[in-house]
């Protein structure tokens, strides 16, 4: 049985020499991906949520539907957008650029 761990050991050396060096640089390229990221996630949810919304608040409808509770958790079950954010970052899946230099990567 092969299972996903939810912590990853990550070698943070190798991050850095992405950022040129600066593990700091590293990370805050990582949490600008991760924002984005989630934001675009949250956006497809409430997209999708929005076909549920009704004007009238009914406490039976609100328990009996069960497409929104499963586009909900399948959402929940996503990996989350830091991981996401890291594994792009380290196969070069995003361009950014540093201050002061041209694009590192390319998609």
């Amino acid at each position: 049985m092969a299972t996903n761990p939810s912590i990853i050991t990550r070698d943070v050396d190798k991050l850095a020499i992405k950022a040129g060096g600066n593990t700091y640089e590293a990370v805050a390229i990582i949490s600008k991906r991760a924002r984005q990221i989630a934001l675009k996630t949250k956006e497809e949810l409430n997209a999708k949520l929005a076909d549920f919304a009704s004007s009238v608040d009914n406490l039976e409808e609100i328990f009996e539907n069960r497409e929104q509770i499963e586009i909900s958790k399948f959402y929940e079950r996503l990996p989350k957008p830091t991981s996401l954010a890291i594994d792009e970052f380290t196969e070069d899946k995003f361009t950014f650029r540093l201050p002061g230099q041209t694009s590192q990567t390319e998609e």
